[in-house]
C-alpha cells in the first residue's frame, strides 16, 4: 500500500557548508536546482559549497541557501521514486520550500523572496535589541506569562513542551526570569534577530509588495500554513499568509497533529539536518520519520 507522505522542509539553523553537494553530483535535477540558484543569486552556490560558515549563516544568505538545498533533495527523491506527497509543510522559512515543491512558487521566485525576506528581517531590529529564548515546560504557562509582559510573545510552538519566545531583549529576559520562577527552563538562543514577533513588522511591510507582485501557480498538493496550522490550496491566499508568517507564531505542534489526523503515516524531512524529524517524534510518538538530505538517503529510500 502506498504510504501517505507528508513532505517537511526545515527552517533556519539546519544549514551546513557543503549541504546538497553530493545530491548535485548524483542527480541532474539537483544539479539544475543549484545552477538555477546561482543564476538567480550569483555567488550563492559557492557560499553553499565552500562557505565560510559565518557568511552562510547570515540570515540573508542562509534563507535562500536552505531553500536551494531542500528543493534539491526533494526533486532528487521525486525523480528517483516517482512519488508525490499528499501534503507538505515547512517550518518558518521552510514554508517557501514547501510551496516550491507544491508547484505554487517557482524556485527563482522563492530564492529572490527569501533573500529579500532575510535582508529585511535582519534590518528590522538593531543587533542586541531583540532576543529569543526556548522555554521547556507547559505552553499554557508560557502564553500566560508572555501575555502579561509588553514586548514579548510566543514565536514557535515547536513541541508539546518546547515553546520559543521572542521580543525585545529586556522583555525576553523578564519573561524568562518569571518562567524560571514558575519551574520552567529558559534557554537563550543564539539568533541574529527576534523572529516571529511584532518587532518584525517592518520586514513584513517591506516584503508585502514583492509577495503581492509574485505569480503563484496552482497547488499540486496542499501546504499547511504556519500561521493558521490549516491546509491551504488557494494560490490567492499565499501572499497574505507569508506576510503574516513574519510576525506570527509558527504553530508546528498543531501542524504535525493536523497531518497525523489526516492519516499521514510517513513524514519525510527534505534538506540538511534532522531537526523536524526530532520534533515530529515528540509530537506524534512512534511516527515514521525519514531524513532526506543526501544522495545516500535518496538511494536508500524504501517504502
Amino acid at each position: 500500500m502506498t504510504p501517505k507522505i507528508a513532505a517537511l522542509f526545515p527552517g533556519q539553523g539546519s544549514h551546513a557548508v557543503g549541504m546538497g553537494a553530493d545530491l548535485a553530483a548524483a542527480f541532474p535535477v539537483a544539479e539544475a536546482v543549484y545552477a538555477e540558484a546561482e543564476a538567480a543569486l550569483p555567488g550563492l552556490r559557492a557560499l553553499i559549497e565552500t562557505g565560510p560558515l559565518e557568511d552562510l549563516t547570515l540570515t540573508a544568505n542562509q534563507q535562500p541557501a536552505l531553500v536551494a538545498a531542500s528543493v534539491a533533495a526533494y526533486r532528487a527523491w521525486q525523480q528517483k521514486t516517482g512519488l508525490t506527497p499528499m501534503v507538505a509543510a515547512g517550518h518558518s522559512l521552510g514554508e517557501y520550500s514547501a510551496l516550491v515543491a507544491a508547484g505554487v512558487l517557482t524556485l527563482g521566485d522563492a530564492l529572490r523572496l527569501t533573500r529579500q525576506r532575510g535582508t529585511l528581517m535582519q534590518q528590522a531590529v538593531a543587533p542586541g535589541d531583540g532576543a529569543m529564548s526556548a522555554i521547556m515546560g507547559d505552553p499554557a504557562v508560557v502564553a500566560e506569562v508572555c501575555g502579561g509582559i509588553d514586548g514579548v510573545q510566543t514565536a514557535n510552538f515547536n513541541a508539546p513542551t518546547q515553546t520559543v519566545i521572542s521580543g525585545t531583549a529586556e522583555a525576553v529576559a523578564t519573561a524568562s526570569a518569571e518562567l524560571k520562577l514558575r519551574g520552567l527552563k529558559a534557554i537563550p538562543l543564539k539568533v541574529s534577530a527576534p523572529f516571529h514577533c511584532a518587532l518584525m513588522t517592518p520586514a513584513a511591510v517591506g516584503l508585502s509588495p514583492d509577495l503581492q507582485a509574485t505569480a503563484y501557480g496552482p497547488f499540486t498538493f496542499p501546504v499547511v500554513a504556519n500561521v493558521t496550522a490549516e491546509l491551504n490550496d488557494d494560490p490567492q491566499r499565499v501572499p497574505e499568509l507569508l506576510e503574516r508568517q513574519i510576525t506570527g507564531a509558527v504553530r508546528w505542534v498543531e501542524t504535525i497533529t493536523a497531518l497525523a489526523g489526516m492519516g499521514v503515516d510517513t513524514f519525510i524531512e527534505f534538506g540538511p539536518g534532522k531537526v523536524l524529524s526530532g520534533l515530529v517524534g515528540r509530537i506524534v510518538p512512534g511516527a515514521r520519520t525519514i531524513g532526506m538530505g543526501t544522495a545516500a538517503d535518496v538511494n536508500a529510500f524504501e517504502l
